[in-house]
């Protein structure tokens, strides 16, 4: 309140400024709210430019400047009704119903913001309240068709949603999304009808059509971070860590510390950033860097199954490129295992052709292209895996030992214990176990033909005595000539 004028002169100097400072912040708080106070010609020339707007289909500018009308007339129900009908043609139902009700509040015989308001119930799958307000338009208005054919809707949709609860209830998942389907066609704004659906698809493992049923839950309940929490879930449960760390920050925006979303996040940005890393490096062709970066993603996430089956797919690829060919078939059975996928059946080929086994490599590559029947890579890797098959069907021995041609039986002897004892299937597991029965079977190949005196002339001439097609002409055949080009079979080797 401010100090009559006796009052003010006997203040100082000092407490005078201040007085007057109030004075002056009050008379232009008042002066501002005069100004505040819109005149009909203002609110008029808003609802003109609604219209207008309207009329263009610019629904958002129509908007603003209905909001600016009902500001100056909050009492006004026609312009409520104008507003209401602008939040219905966006989708904002919550706020058509706010302003729908506010009308009848105002004018409880308007059956056009009734029928509105009823139409928005239908849609948001709520039909009893849309059934009560559909009754008392028609009570005012019972031609009126556009009502009655609506109100014709509402009890088979509300039967049909009760059978889509029996079908839930028995465990009957397909029926009940088909059912779910059609009356999301009567009402499509459904929260309750959107979130069941994308329940039950993550019961049939359809993850990707429950994330999309989850994106219009969460925007038709205006951006929640549960919302935002539970799509980002999904996203990683299927293997893609980018698009889930997109979707936790949106959480984070509204709430930075939120219970759920914020140690999610700290997980997710380590995977992401070392798949990140792990693609870049392979692009690159910097294998180490890349099998470092997927081996910290097994390590980061020891139980979502895709983000692993994304680190193993990875591996594969990468330890294949590194030549570390028995590791890069363990990581690529690892992702099989998982998800069957045409390029890690080509990496798996590549991995089998280091490894100079060719027949499965060649298996390989047919298993890529019967899942997609035009993989180029697939195709030029089966002649590609022949052609070097039909190159090594003559095997040198000197080099499979690592000695010179001039190699004494001592030198012979002694390099094949250090190989046999490398490369002792006892020694592995696995996927490499293969290839070390594949490398110790040709180890004891080359060790029996070089310590053989007559076998290593036969070879030195340029002929290998144990290739099958050799013996036939000769009329004998050697121990290993079954198992020469395919996979070595199941067996124990006790070498001491």
């Amino acid at each position: 309140m401010a100090l009559p004028l006796s009052d003010l002169l006997m203040l100082g100097s000092g407490e005078k400024r201040l007085a007057a400072c109030v004075v002056l912040l009050l008379l232009e708080l008042f002066l501002e709210g005069a100004e505040a106070v819109p005149n009909q010609a203002d609110i008029d020339n808003h609802l003109e430019l609604g219209k207008e707007f309207l009329a263009r289909g610019q629904l958002s500018d129509a908007l603003t400047h209905y909001h600016a009308a009902v500001e100056g007339d909050a009492n006004n129900y026609l312009t409520l009704f104008k507003r209401g009908t602008v939040y219905l043609a966006l989708g904002k139902t919550r706020f058509a119903i706010q302003d729908f009700s506010r009308v009848l509040e105002l004018k409880p015989d308007f059956t056009a913001a009734r029928a509105q308001r009823g139409l928005v119930h239908m849609k948001s799958g709520e039909y009893e309240q849309a059934l009560t307000d559909f009754s008392v338009v028609l009570r005012e208005e019972p031609n009126n068709a556009l009502v009655i054919e609506q109100y014709s809707r509402l009890e088979p949709a509300n039967e049909q949603w009760h059978n889509v609860q029996h079908h839930v209830a028995h465990g009957d998942y397909h029926n009940a999304i088909n059912l779910i389907t059609q009356l999301l066609e009567l009402s499509p704004w459904s929260v309750p009808f959107r979130q069941t659906r994308s329940d039950l698809y993550i019961k049939v493992n359809d993850a990707i059509a429950a994330i999309s049923d989850l994106r219009q839950v969460n925007r038709l309940t205006q951006d929640s971070t549960e919302g935002h929490y539970n799509i980002a879930k999904l996203l990683y449960t299927i293997g893609h860590a980018p698009n889930a760390l997109k979707e936790i920050r949106e959480c984070l925006k509204f709430d930075p510390e939120h219970k759920l979303c914020f140690p999610f996040y700290k997980k997710l940005r380590k995977v992401e950033k070392q798949l990140t890393n792990a693609e870049q490096a392979k692009e690159e062709k910097q294998f180490s860097d890349c099998i470092a970066a997927g081996e910290a993603v097994l390590k980061h996430e020891p139980e979502e199954t895709m983000i692993r089956y994304e680190a193993h797919k990875i591996l594969c690829n990468c330890y294949t490129g590194d030549e570390e060919f028995g590791k890069a078939l363990t990581q690529c059975k690892e992702a099989l295992d998982i998800m069957k996928d045409a390029q890690v059946y080509c990496d798996r080929a590549e991995a089998l052709i280091g490894t100079e086994m060719y027949d499965d490599a060649i298996h390989s590559f047919q298993a890529a292209l019967e899942l997609d029947e035009n993989s180029q890579r697939a195709k030029e890797g089966i002649q590609k895996a022949k052609k070097l098959q039909k190159q090594a069907e003559r095997r040198d021995y000197y080099k499979i030992l690592g000695v010179k041609r001039t190699a004494n039986k001592q030198e012979i002897v002694k390099a094949y214990r250090k190989a046999a004892q490398k490369w002792h299937p006892d020694n592995f597991r696995d996927e490499e176990k293969k290839v070390a029965e594949k490398k110790f079977i040709d180890i004891a190949a080359a060790k029996e033909v070089l310590t053989d005196p007559e076998k290593r002339r036969q070879f030195d001439e340029g002929e290998d005595p144990l290739d099958p097609e050799a013996n036939q002409r000769g009329g004998g055949q050697h121990p290993f000539a079954h198992f020469q080009h395919g996979s070595p079979f199941q067996f124990k080797f006790h070498f001491n």
